[in-house]
C-alpha cells in the first residue's frame, strides 16, 4: 500500500513532545506493537541469561493458558484460539524442554491433562519479576507520572476483558 512505511519517528523527539498533526493513523498500532515487542524481546533476553534460553513468546502465552491447575489440550486450544492439534504440538515442545508434563486426570483416567513442571512455574515467576524490572526501566525513562498516565489511558480505551491469551491464534497460529 502506498504511504505505509514503518514509523520513522519512533523514538524521535523529546519526551512529552506531541507528534506532528499529520501523523498517519496506522502509526499508532505499529508503535503499540513495537512497544510490546520491545518488552517481550527484552524479557526473553533476560530469561535466556537466567537459564531459560529455549523459551519463546508463544510459550509464555501457552503456559499462562495452562495455569497452575493444568488443563486439557482441547481446552488449551480454545484458550489460545488455535486447534487442539496446534496446542498439542506446542505442548509437545514444552514437554521436550521441561516446562510441562502430561498426566492422567484424577477424575477421569481416560483424559490427559497438561500441567506446568516446577521449571515451568519458575519461568513464569522469573517472567513476572523481569516484567517488574522492565516496568521500572520504563518509569525511569519516561518518568513515573507519564508511564502511569500511559497505562491509565490504555485502560480507558481498552475493554476490561481485553486481556486474552488467544494472541497466538489471533496472529494466525502457534509455532513450537
Amino acid at each position: 500500500m502506498p504511504g505505509i512505511d514503518p514509523p520513522a519517528r519512533a523514538g524521535a523527539g523529546a519526551p512529552g513532545e506531541a507528534p506532528p498533526p499529520d501523523t498517519p493513523g496506522f502509526e499508532l498500532p505499529l508503535l503499540l506493537l513495537a512497544g510490546f515487542r520491545t518488552l517481550i524481546d527484552q524479557l526473553h533476553q533476560e530469561l535466556a541469561t537466567l537459564g531459560h534460553p529455549d523459551m519463546r513468546p508463544a510459550h509464555g502465552f501457552t503456559m499462562q493458558a495452562i495455569g497452575l491447575t493444568g488443563t486439557t489440550s482441547g481446552e488449551l486450544g480454545r484458550r489460545l484460539g488455535v486447534s487442539k492439534q496446534a496446542a498439542g504440538k506446542t505442548v509437545d515442545r514444552l514437554a521436550e524442554i521441561g516446562y510441562v508434563e502430561r498426566w492422567a486426570d484424577p477424575a477421569d483416567g481416560r483424559r490427559k491433562l497438561v500441567r506446568l513442571t516446577p521449571r515451568g512455574i519458575e519461568a513464569l515467576a522469573l517472567s513476572a519479576r523481569i516484567f517488574d524490572d522492565l516496568h521500572a526501566d520504563w518509569a525511569r525513562q519516561l518518568g513515573p507520572e507519564r508511564l502511569r498516565a500511559l497505562e491509565n489511558d490504555l485502560r480507558t480505551i481498552t475493554s476490561p476483558d481485553s486481556f486474552r491469551l488467544d494472541v497466538p491464534g489471533w496472529f494466525g497460529g502457534l509455532s513450537a
